[in-house]
Parts: structure tokens; C-alpha cells; sequence
């Protein structure tokens, strides 16, 4: 009888609706990238992205070249990783869509130091 009732309880609950994420399409594009450490003088840098049905991304972030970039749309969210250098070392960027923009975080391995940015989309 408790095993029954529990069975019911159980059985009655809704398990939550998976939210959709955006379509890879809705990150392609030019982006410009706020890397301002201060808001009193900004500093913008451009980052191109094409994401193809592979789950590769292509493109170039503060004028360098994208490597290894990966894709992936869900839980809702549509993120990018990749890998840029300066010639120096290497720099390791994860970033996702985040309504109309993105929010990103590029680490310097050789530098020692991580960047946390915003981009919003140029207009074509």
C-alpha cells in the first residue's frame, strides 16, 4: 500500500520541459568584444564566427586565427571553445550566447591571466 502510494506520488509529477537551445546560426557572425578593464576607456576587439553542422568553429578572435574551435547547443545554452595564440602561447576562449549577446572568458596561459568579456553583435 506505501509502495503504491509512492508509485502515484512519483508518477504524478511532471519532470521539467528541456529548454531549446538557440540554433547554431544565432552565433555566426562579427561580434565586438568589450575587453575593458575599465568602463571610463573602452577597449573593443572584433571576433568572427562561423559554427558549421559538424560542431566546428572557424573564424578569427582579436585578429588571430581560431584552432581546434568547438561547438555545442544544450541544456538551453549554445557555447563556443577555441584556442587563439599571439605567436607567443597560447590563449583558450569558452564563451556562450547569452540572449543578444555573449559572455566569454579567455584565459592566457603564458600571460597568466584571464580575461572575462561581453560581446554584442555588429550590425551587418
Amino acid at each position: 500500500m506505501i509502495l503504491a502510494a509512492l508509485f502515484l506520488a512519483l508518477a504524478s509529477q511532471t519532470a521539467p520541459v528541456p529548454t531549446a537551445a538557440p540554433a547554431p546560426a544565432q552565433l555566426d557572425g562579427t561580434w565586438s568584444v568589450d575587453l575593458s578593464v575599465d568602463p571610463a576607456q573602452p577597449y573593443t576587439q572584433p571576433m568572427n564566427l562561423t559554427l558549421a553542422a559538424d560542431g566546428t568553429v572557424t573564424g578569427d578572435f582579436y585578429q588571430s586565427a581560431i584552432e581546434a574551435g568547438r561547438w555545442k547547443a544544450q541544456h538551453g545554452r549554445l557555447c563556443v571553445s577555441f584556442r587563439t595564440s599571439d605567436g607567443v602561447g597560447p590563449y583558450h576562449t569558452a564563451a556562450c550566447l547569452v540572449g543578444d549577446h555573449v559572455e566569454g572568458q579567455t584565459w592566457a596561459e603564458q600571460r597568466n591571466f584571464v580575461f572575462v568579456w561581453n560581446a554584442t553583435r555588429n550590425a551587418p
